[in-house]
């Protein structure tokens, strides 16, 4: 028994002794089996690193609610010239593309057969007024009749009617600018037959130039005659400012929106009809308000949230949006006025994560 007890306690010595001498070179084997104090260590070191963020610092901005659109250049005049009467082209006054003047002859059709009516009814009228002033000599001797004198009296008046009708379907054969323009390209040339269908040549004004576009209903009742807008078209740099002119009293059912046209001065008409315009209207305007960059708002399922910058932590806070532009969100609810919003990093962050400041932007 003695014997026994002696050999086991023998045995635990020489194990304990082993274990001392062996331990220190297997330590590095052993801890990787086991996983547990390096991943430990590695674990501790991850919770204590800090994410470098980018600061945005809540101050009071001025924001507005814009408007886009899409709409179209149109003249400010517009039309097709044609002739009120049949009969041939004998004259064709106007140069392709060039301004002509309200009145100017742009073209003439044969009057000759009219113009030989009207020198037999001036021959008629000379005449006529000859007779009416004997008449009225005769009369005031009472040599005639009042009847008589009457009688002379309406040949006269019959025959100047007569002059007139003439004279009317004379101009008829003309055709003459109704409107300071630009005349278009010619359909017809001199000698052709033309009648009351035929186009000649199209004139247009497009000084000034309207603007047609249209807007969700809901605005109507925010635009009204003289309201500003802003237009920009491809290949120009330049933004243009126009006025709107006339509002459509009628909501489109379809698409549920209303036309607009405003009317843009065009003094050198170097902007063209038929051209592509993008629009821009402010429509409502805040001052005082708090405004965020759109991309540090993170959306969930029960609404939308932000993180700022809390004493080296990031604290997530619910919000509530208000008006939209390109770049910017209003923030109705959640943050005040000297929050520094974060505005890097967002979807690594985590409620009080350690973070640092690498910059501050101030909110312009």
């Amino acid at each position: 028994m003695n014997k026994r007890l002696r050999l086991t306690i023998t045995t635990i010595i020489v194990i304990f002794l082993a274990g001392i001498i062996f331990y220190p070179k297997y330590k590095p084997f052993l801890t990787k089996k086991i996983g547990g104090q390096n991943s430990g260590q590695q674990f501790i070191r991850q919770s204590q690193q800090k994410l470098n963020v980018i600061g945005y610092l809540i101050t009071p901005t001025f924001m507005s609610e814009l408007v886009n659109s899409t709409g179209t250049l149109k003249p400010d005049e517009e039309v097709d010239l044609a002739f009120e009467t049949s009969g041939k082209i004998v004259g064709i006054n106007f140069t392709e593309g060039t301004h002509v003047k309200k009145g100017d002859l742009l073209a003439k059709i044969n009057d000759k057969p009219l113009q030989a009516q009207l020198e037999k009814l001036e021959a008629q009228i000379k005449m006529a007024k000859a007779k009416e002033f004997r008449q009225r000599s005769l009369l005031d001797k009472d040599a005639i009749s009042q009847e008589s004198y009457d009688q002379i009296v309406t040949d006269v008046q019959s025959i100047n009617a007569d002059i007139d009708l003439i004279k009317a379907r004379i101009a008829e054969t003309e055709l003459r600018a109704p409107f300071d323009g630009i005349i278009g390209l010619r359909y017809v040339s001199e000698g052709s037959f033309t009648n009351t269908s035929t186009k000649i040549p199209r004139l247009i004004k497009t000084s000034p130039i309207k603007i047609e576009f249209s807007i969700p209903e809901k605005y109507a009742q925010e635009i009204k005659p003289g309201f500003p807008v802003t237009f920009v078209i491809d290949g120009n740099d330049n933004v243009f400012n126009a006025k709107v002119y006339a509002v459509d009293p009628k909501i489109d059912i379809e698409t549920r929106t209303i036309v607009l046209r405003a009317l843009y001065p065009n003094t050198g008409e170097e902007l063209k009809t038929g051209r592509y315009a993008g629009i821009t209207l402010q429509m409502s305007k805040i001052d005082n308000a708090i405004s965020v960059p759109s991309e540090s708002i993170i959306p969930e399922m029960d609404g939308q949230i932000v993180f700022i910058y809390n004493n080296g932590k990031a604290q997530s806070l619910k919000v509530k949006t208000g008006l939209r532009t390109e770049a910017k969100v209003q923030i109705t609810d959640g943050l005040k006025i000297g929050d520094t919003l974060i505005t890097s990093g967002i979807m690594q962050l985590r409620q009080n994560m350690p973070v640092v400041l690498d910059s501050v932007i101030l909110n312009n």
